[in-house]
Parts: C-alpha cells; structure tokens; sequence
C-alpha cells in the first residue's frame, strides 16, 4: 500500500533526508520519500501491517523533528 501525508511544521532538508533515512530503514517499508519543499511524505510498506508500520513512522519523524506533525 502507498499513501501521501501531508506535513506540517517539518523546518529543514536535512531533517528531511534523517526521516527518509530513518522510515526506508524499517521492517515492512518498500520505499518512502520524504519532500522538504512539498511538506509531503510518501510511504510504500506492507498492506497487513500498515498501521502498525506508520505508527513507528511517526515515532522516528518525532525524534528528528519533535515539532513535525504527519497529517493523517
């Protein structure tokens, strides 16, 4: 499954390029992409596990930008 979320308050690119980093790391995920200048994030993970996956998802984009919010 592959679903865009929009971003909220994600300050910088090289926070940004932590997230993708971080999210392409995760069991489950097949890509994702994360745009600093769009404010849009991108996942592509397994569809049994999705929700479970994006919960981690926003727990990692948390710890590199505590003030980021995944619009849901």
């Amino acid at each position: 499954m592959k679903k865009i979320y929009r971003l909220k308050d994600l300050d910088c690119a090289n926070c940004a390029a932590k997230m993708e980093r971080s999210i392409k790391k995760l069991d489950g995920v097949n890509d994702a992409s994360v745009n600093f200048l769009t404010q849009k994030m991108t996942v592509d993970a397994e569809d049994s596990r999705f929700d479970e996956i994006m919960d981690e998802v926003v727990k990692l984009c948390r710890r590199v930008e505590p003030d980021c919010v995944i619009v849901r």
